[in-house]
């Protein structure tokens, strides 16, 4: 009696990932633009105020622009993006933004994730200058 042995191979073609430039761009254009909208916001609230704490609004929104990214940075986006301890929890593991430049296929599929860290970081230092009006 003679047994036979398959083996089965099989090959699998992973398309490497291309940078876009134009999705760049368009990226660090909304980027800049989000960015706008906190002073902007400082003016709006500035305006509802009486005129002696027109100042005071302007700085609590100049603030959250240093205060927040820096937070963001160190360990914001790896807290809401980062590899998953729990249900909707994200660990420590890229803290201070130790992956480098790479490209994540779900989150910059055709820019570098640091496009999209930064984009995400402006919606990080508006909400609490929302907040602050």
């Amino acid at each position: 009696m003679a047994t036979t042995t398959t083996v089965i191979t099989s090959t699998t073609t992973v398309a490497p990932l291309v940078l876009n430039s134009g999705d760049n761009a368009w990226m660090m254009a909304s980027t800049a633009l989000v960015l706008l909208m906190t002073p902007a916001l400082a003016f709006f609230y500035g305006g509802l105020v009486d005129r002696k704490n027109i100042l005071n609004q302007l700085f609590l929104s100049i603030i959250c622009m240093g205060i927040v990214f820096v937070q963001w940075v160190l360990f914001g986006f790896s807290f809401a993006f980062g590899p998953p301890i729990s249900r909707g929890f994200g660990g420590f593991g890229d803290a201070a933004l130790q992956f480098g430049q790479i490209l994540h296929p779900f989150y910059s599929p055709t820019y570098p994730l640091l496009t999209y860290v930064a984009f995400e970081g402006t919606f990080a230092i508006i909400t609490p200058a929302l907040i602050s009006g």
